[in-house]
């Protein structure tokens, strides 16, 4: 194909870098409004042989060579196979014919656009197609030939052209629809005015005349509205709706991008809102606790100062009166010891009875672990926010510590006992932690060396669950101690009894009725019937009048058995007792 005018020559397929392209754009293609529609996208010059890819998007032939295809293949597949690449503009997969981008069609509204903006860059005249000399200002639409004044008047006249459409130039520049005819790539001198039916391609009149001599062959004219309604068919009854689609589709996801994005930031400020108030709530806490914990400072210290000055009262106080005493004895004469005797015994007896008592229990009223800091345990609100974090000032008392659970004074051999030791302050409220070394051992009084194993929970409250399992019965102590210090009332007494004792015999009402009349049937209860009968009946002597077991007379049913331990009612097979329903 012919090279445009005002396009210079190529100066070879090499692809231009980024920078080139933007000195290029910079040095001189935006001269008018035009200049985009004429621009490769790759190199950023003005069109040299645009060809159509596959999606629709035109590039220069070269600029097409110098995309990388997709994968690699030998150079013998290059020429038989046909090369993937993908399309800069829309990352589409796009294949090239294997002959290259030579084989792909021309984009000839890209050429038009190129002529166009040659001229309207350059400013030059367009010259008249026919008689070559005279200043184009006349273009017949029809003919697609530049026409001078006198040109013009003359291709009017014609009866031949008369009908066609002939324009200013200048107006079509205005409009940018300023195109030349397509030629022949075969017969550049020849217009492509045929279309070959059986090839589906567009030739001039010498191609048909020669290659396509024996094709079906019209005038473009005449099967352009043919092949045009396909393409509007397929625009406006598919391609339209579906754009509508997508426009409004598009248009609700950005409406739904935009909200999205505004519910996020509206987010984000409550989240940074509720950060600072739970921030400034948590500096509050934190405060407030500080403050909590000097007010327990300043009140232990007292009480200690308070303690010290007793106890340095007390030690003052015992060691004038020894240092006394010592003197009198080592230095007094007989006389002056029984002059001073009475003076002294009484300061000292004084001293002894009703001096400062320098007991653990007195001496501190706690150690260091009764003021801790519990992070886990919720402390309420503060401006709104729950918080978390108490400080734990609550002191042992032994006096107070209670023991809940029968457990603790009767057991059973072989059966597992329980209590709860429930550790308590001054006021006798719990605790409300665990942690405290709780120790308990049970004793046998009369065995000295043998011991019951213990198990203790800390259930994390204050309370504690001890479990034990007795092996024979008899007399026990049960020492309970925390933090090495026994309760109150430890050791405790425990009497553990023997194993239960089933019933070997039948709960009936009597005798009589349940043994169905045996005279050799036996009962437990006092009961006797006249006649030989050796166990009971109702209203006779000594019934208990209700329901009883006749192993040992026992008038309740869930209880142990009455009978000796070491002779057991034993009832043969003959006098067992038979359960009748009555």
């Amino acid at each position: 194909m012919s090279q445009p005018e005002g396009q210079e020559d190529d100066p070879g397929p090499r692809c231009p870098s980024a920078g080139e392209r933007r000195s290029s754009a910079a040095e001189g293609h935006r001269v008018s409004r035009h200049a985009e529609a004429a621009t490769c996208g790759l190199c950023g010059r003005l069109y040299r042989d645009p060809r159509i890819l596959p999606c629709l998007h035109s590039f220069c032939a070269d600029c097409i060579g110098q995309l990388k295809p997709l994968g690699r293949r030998s150079q013998e597949e290059d020429h038989h196979r046909a090369t993937t690449v993908l399309c800069p503009e829309c990352d589409t997969e796009v294949e090239i014919p294997p002959p290259g981008a030579e084989a792909l069609s021309s984009d000839h509204l890209a050429l038009d656009a190129v002529f166009l903006e040659t001229l309207l860059a350059e400013g030059s005249a367009l010259r008249c197609d026919l008689c070559g000399d005279a200043e184009a200002r006349r273009r017949c639409e029809v003919c697609c030939v530049n026409l001078c004044e006198f040109c013009s008047q003359a291709h009017r006249r014609q009866r031949r052209t008369a009908a066609h459409s002939v324009q200013s130039v200048e107006e079509l520049k205005a409009q940018g629809r300023l195109s030349r005819p397509v030629l022949c790539s075969l017969h550049p001198a020849q217009e492509l005015r045929l279309f070959c039916e059986s090839c589906d391609r567009p030739v001039c009149l010498e191609c048909a005349a020669t290659l396509h001599r024996d094709h079906r062959c019209c005038a473009a004219r005449d099967v352009i509205d043919h092949h045009g309604d396909r393409i509007r068919d397929l625009v406006a009854g598919s391609l339209q709706p579906r754009l509508q689609r997508l426009e409004e589709s598009l248009m609700k996801v950005e409406i739904s991008e935009d909200a999205l994005q505004a519910r996020v930031e509206a987010t984000a400020d409550e989240v940074r809102a509720f950060a600072r108030g739970y921030a400034a709530a948590v500096e509050a806490h934190c405060v407030s606790l500080l403050r909590r914990l000097e007010e327990l400072r300043v009140q232990r210290r007292n009480q200690l100062h308070l303690q010290k000055v007793q106890l340095q009262q007390a030690l003052s106080d015992a060691r004038g009166g020894v240092r006394f005493a010592e003197r009198l004895l080592t230095r007094g004469s007989d006389a002056e010891i029984l002059s001073a005797k009475g003076v002294t015994l009484a300061r000292l007896t004084g001293l002894v009875e009703n001096g400062y008592d320098p007991s653990p229990a007195t001496v501190a009223p706690d150690d260091s672990s009764s003021i801790r800091f519990l992070p886990g345990e919720g402390a309420g609100e503060v401006d709104g926010y729950p918080v978390v974090g108490v400080i734990q000032s609550k002191t042992l008392d032994l006096s107070r510590c209670t023991i809940e659970g029968e457990g603790l004074q009767v057991g059973r051999e072989g059966q597992r006992g329980h209590f709860t030791l429930v550790c308590r302050d001054s006021a006798g409220e719990p605790l409300g932690r665990g942690g405290d070394n709780v120790l308990v051992s049970i004793v046998n009084k009369d065995k000295k060396n043998r011991t019951v194993e213990t198990a203790v929970v800390d259930k994390g409250d204050s309370s504690y669950a001890v479990s034990y399992t007795p092996t024979e019965p008899g007399s026990y102590s049960v020492w309970v101690c925390v933090k090495a210090q026994h309760v109150k009332g430890s050791p405790f007494p425990l009497n553990v009894s023997r194993r239960l004792r089933r019933h070997a015999g039948t709960f009936h009402c009597c005798t009589f009725c349940s043994s169905g009349g045996a005279k050799d049937a036996r009962c437990g209860c006092p009961g006797t019937m006249p006649g030989g009968f050796q166990g009971c009946g109702h209203g006779h002597k000594g019934h208990p009048g209700q329901p009883h077991w006749s192993c040992c007379g026992s008038t309740l049913e869930q209880s142990e058995c009455r009978a000796a331990a070491l002779s057991p009612v034993t009832l043969t097979t003959r006098g067992r007792l038979r359960t009748v329903e009555l």
